[in-house]
């Protein structure tokens, strides 16, 4: 997670599968049996590696290590699998002592010590992070060291016409940063002013054909240069090699000061792993991490400088990979501020800058990525990386990385996650994690209800590992009550992300969100990911909110699923062609989409080895859509002699194949799926909200469906009632509804199959909810029949696999089985439903108590004749905490064992929880808000009970109003409406 993200994108505007974790419906809970209510229908607690972990902010090494414990113990009991230790203070006023409680030294180890040994009790892995903060860094170099960051800084004399230059070499215009005191002279150049162009325009127009090295007229630090006598203005550009003196993030973290490594070589690689070795490994972390350590943890590369992004092997590497020098080229690359300063004219520009990051990409991945993650491998850990940040192919390294990441705050969409998700099902690795729940400006006031709601469509996308943002530890010099905040205040407000914990009222719900995202997570890490439509992009760059053509905006809102690959990617083993499908032991897709360069306004760019495999894909007999006319395609970078004529002539033989339909623009693409007779595996009619996510091992197909309320433009936040079409694999599957909340899954009564085999079926989802349906051989209680229609409000599976309508009315239902066969049920009298108006409402008010850390209660109880949120009720206004509202309901005679009702709470802020006639319910999904309290009711007097937990953040308004203040007060409780419906149930006779 970034606070400077200064390091932007400048864009302007399978080996093998996933490891598969076996699910209940294709194996075993389908041989326990499968009826509704049944411990065989519920899935199992998932296990430890597959649950969502939480990012755990250390104050550095000041913290104690019962007090680690006892937040191990915490996290644990709230259903976590997992933590990431990271040394965070940037809300800290004070400067640690970090000669006592720094990162790395006595206190450092045997506080990760203590947290390992704790963690291995009780099932949580440990992820580490690879310094203090973010970007990686150690203190045992020093700025001038040469495993340091690098920077590029140039100095300019401008040579007027007729005049001669004689003075010192130009110093650098950016001054070094403290601590750097080594600069060497690294090149100097003549370049001449382009004609018309000015020497203090923004970027200066030069002329690449006259760029002269001068270096040998340098002589004891001075330069004498006459330039030639064309009446043009000339500049002398002088580039210094220096360190960066780039520092983690935060206040200081080491003594002496960490300083960031190059990114770039060996040697900076190898001052992390040697610092580890010598300060942080002892023998009992090294034991320990082998039993309980997960990941080593890298941020996204912020590499920052306000000079130009170096390494020392730059030139050498440049000109060994791409065949030609960088340094006659070397001006278009210089950057002020991050702002290139000189320009040899756009296509020239684009052409090297191009080719330089390509070469960047390279040296990370051989000198940083691949080291390191063999590395952590001798610990017994993998390596998780958030791999952009710089305009590098992070596709590609998704393929290498053990498990790759994104994050919440920093990507604008969807395609985001895509782009990431594509690098690491080509590369046949198990995750793309997410760093989520990253607020600006939500520290005490984020709900999960607003998180879960992105987090769900972020899963559609490809995410399937959540790492909250994150827990807290419990306390810090000058941190004030509800404890200490890694990120709050920041700049003297409410700082990013949340504090979760049990200093927050919503923590008391928070095993059943954990247990909902677990089951998610488990589902999402089963078998391989499948996508319909494989994007080729020219650049690999992730996190630059740009999509896919046609299929984001008109695709995905039919069903079509799509992935981003790179050029990199195209050379990994799982890049094969089999009886159609791309990938097919991975993502399969069926058709390879190809678009001009999105990075450089569309330009018609691709490399020669790149249209080679298309050819070669498309004669294998994939299908291939190319938008537009590429009669005036260029290879991207500088191109050598012929390069571009041999890539017009392989995409006019590229074109030429029956495999391959060529369209005019973006709009069109529709027609060149008809053309090529391309299916989706979900199929439904246009639905802007309705996303969906499709996984298959051998043994079933797994369809994750979410209502998104929140990540597209417009979002309604309406209910979405859709009829869905499914591809299964497996001959006579069956399909079953999984309910991530609960863990039932129980087979799905009411669908048809088609003539080609698809199974039919209805998704109904309120905003922000989510399903999944299993598609797998039938076992347990399937019932021997299935309904095609029915005119009753559901029909469901009930015991020993009869079938079962539910109605709220009196009357005679007709439904119709798969044999064509109509059956009638009849359901007796139902109530009617009764509104629940008046409550009593007791609250455990949450108040600052006698330190930053300990919480005072109060209590208040109220009675009320109608609902409203605690900022409208008397001495509620500010309070936080959590509620508990009871009434009571009376019901006559007429209700019978057939009778059910659900629930319908209405507006709830935030989690809750429902509890009837003394009996606790499952968990109720907290975005709906519906339960079904099925056969708890009974005649006579019922007690129902809603227990509401809340934010902090109207008690720290006045508590705190300095940092808090500003915070506009949420609408606590239960709001309602609240309403009670009956419903009948009857067996249909099938």
């Amino acid at each position: 997670m970034s606070l400077r993200r200064r390091t932007v994108l400048r864009m302007g505007a399978l080996a093998g599968a996933a490891t598969a974790l076996p699910l209940p419906g294709a194996t075993e809970a389908f041989a326990h049996g499968s009826a509704a209510g049944k411990p065989g229908a519920v899935l199992r607690d998932p296990a430890a590696a597959v649950r969502p972990k939480f990012r755990w902010w250390w104050p550095d090494a000041l913290v104690d290590t019962g007090e680690i414990a006892r937040e191990i113990r915490a996290i644990a009991a709230a259903g976590f699998g997992g933590v990431e230790i990271a040394a965070v203070t940037h809300s800290m006023d004070e400067q640690l002592d970090t000669v006592r409680y720094g990162w790395g030294t006595t206190a450092w180890r045997a506080a990760v010590e203590a947290a390992l040994r704790e963690a291995k009790k009780r099932d949580v892995v440990v992820d580490l992070t690879i310094g203090p903060a973010w970007p990686a860094a150690v203190p045992s170099i020093t700025p001038d060291d040469k495993a340091a960051a690098q920077e590029l800084a140039h100095g300019i004399a401008v040579v007027e016409p007729g005049t001669a230059y004689e003075g010192p070499v130009p110093a650098a215009v950016n001054p070094p940063e403290d601590g750097v005191t080594d600069q060497r002279l690294f090149l100097v150049q003549a370049v001449r002013v382009t004609a018309g162009g000015s020497p203090t325009a923004v970027p200066v127009p030069l002329d690449q054909d006259t760029v002269t090295d001068v270096t040998d007229r340098v002589t004891g630090g001075r330069l004498a240069w006459t330039p030639p006598a064309d009446g043009a203005a000339w500049l002398l550009v002088a580039y210094w090699e220096r360190g960066s003196g780039q520092r983690p993030e935060g206040r200081d973290h080491t003594t002496p000061l960490a300083y960031v490594v190059d990114h770039f070589s060996d040697a900076g690689t190898r001052a992390v792993t040697d610092f580890w070795e010598e300060h942080i490994l002892t023998p009992s972390i090294r034991g320990l991490l082998k039993a309980t350590g997960g990941t080593l943890f890298e941020d996204s590369i912020e590499i920052e400088t306000d000079a130009t992004l170096w390494t020392p092997a730059l030139p050498a590497e440049f000109e060994r990979r791409m065949g030609y020098s960088l340094l006659p080229y070397l001006a278009t690359f210089v950057e002020k501020k991050e702002k290139y300063v000189f320009s040899f004219g756009s296509s020239l520009d684009k052409a090297i800058r191009r080719d330089v990051m390509e070469v960047v990409t390279e040296l990370y991945v051989e000198h940083h990525l691949r080291p390191l993650q063999k590395w952590a491998h001798t610990l017994g850990m993998k390596l998780r990386i958030q791999p952009y940040g710089l305009e590098t192919d992070a596709v590609y390294k998704s393929a290498l990385l053990d498990v790759t990441e994104g994050e919440s705050l920093g990507f604008k969409n969807l395609d985001d996650f895509r782009c990431l998700a594509g690098g690491r099902d080509m590369g046949g690795k198990p995750l793309v994690s997410n760093e989520a729940g990253g607020t600006a400006g939500g520290a005490y006031s984020t709900t999960w209800s607003d998180t879960l709601k992105k987090l769900v469509t972020q899963y559609a996308a490809g995410v399937n590992q959540a790492v909250f943002h994150g827990f807290a530890y419990a306390d810090a010099p000058g941190a004030e009550w509800p404890g200490f905040a890694a990120f709050s205040p920041y700049k003297g407000a409410a700082g990013y992300g949340e504090a979760w914990g049990p200093r927050q009222p919503l923590w008391r719900h928070t095993p059943q969100v954990a247990d909902f995202l677990a089951r998610i997570q488990h589902v999402l890490q089963t078998g391989v990911n499948k996508v319909d439509i494989g994007v080729l992009r020219q650049k690999g760059y992730a996190g630059s909110g740009l999509g896919a053509p046609w299929f984001t905006s008109d695709g995905v809102p039919v069903g079509w699923t799509h992935t981003f690959l790179s050029p990199r990617l195209l050379d990994l083993p799982s890049a094969v062609v089999r009886d159609g499908r791309f990938a097919p032991d991975g993502p399969a897709v069926k058709a390879l989409l190809v678009d001009g360069d999105i990075m450089i306004n569309r330009e018609h760019t691709l490399q020669l080895d790149v249209a080679e495999k298309l050819l070669g894909y498309a004669r294998a007999g994939l299908p291939v859509i190319l938008i537009g006319d590429w009669s005036d395609a260029h290879v991207p970078g500088l191109a050598g002699p012929g390069d571009n004529d041999r890539l017009r002539q392989l995409l006019v033989r590229l074109q030429a194949l029956k495999t391959v339909h060529v369209v005019a623009d973006r709009p069109d693409v529709p027609e060149a799926i008809a053309a090529l007779g391309l299916t989706r595996d979900v199929e439904y009619a246009e639905s802007s909200m309705l996303l969906n996510a499709h996984r298959a091992d051998a043994g079933a197909d797994y369809y994750y469906f979410a209502n998104d309320a929140v990540s597209k433009k417009g979002s309604t936040g309406a209910r979405i009632t859709h009829d869905v079409t499914l591809t299964g694999h497996v001959k006579g599957a069956v399909p079953y509804r999984l309910d991530p909340w609960t863990g039932a899954l129980t087979p799905i009564a009411l669908y048809t199959r088609t003539a080609d085999g698809r199974i039919r079926l209805t998704v109904d989802l309120q905003p922000g909810a989510v399903t999944v349906v299993v598609l797998a051989r039938p076992s347990g209680d399937v019932p021997r029949r299935h309904a095609t229609t029915t005119g009753a409000d559901d029909i469901r599976v009930g015991e020993g696999g009869r079938l079962e309508i539910r109605a709220s009315a009196a009357g005679t239902y007709t439904t119709t089985l798969d044999t064509g066969r109509t059956v009638s049920t009849k359901i007796g009298a139902v109530p009617a439903a009764v509104p629940l108006t008046s409550w009593k409402l007791t609250v455990d008010d949450w108040r600052p108590g006698a330190s930053a850390t300990e919480t005072a209660h109060e209590h208040h109880e109220l009675t009320l004749d109608a609902l409203a949120p605690w900022t409208a009720l008397p001495g509620l206004e500010d309070v936080s905490g959590i509620g508990t509202y009871r009434t009571t309901v009376r019901l006559g005679r007429e209700w019978t064992a057939a009778h059910g009702a659900l629930l319908e709470l209405g507006g709830v802020f935030d989690t809750f929880t429902v509890r009837v006639n003394g009996h606790d319910l499952p968990p109720v999904d907290q975005l709906t808000r519906v339960a079904d309290l099925g056969t708890l009711l009974r005649t006579g007097v019922n007690t129902i009970e809603i227990e509401v937990a809340t934010t902090l953040l109207n008690r720290l308004r006045v508590a705190r109003p300095a940092v808090f203040g500003g915070g506009k007060r949420q609408e606590y409780g239960l709001t309602g409406p609240v309403r009670l419906v009956p419903y009948a149930r009857a067996t249909v006779r099938a």
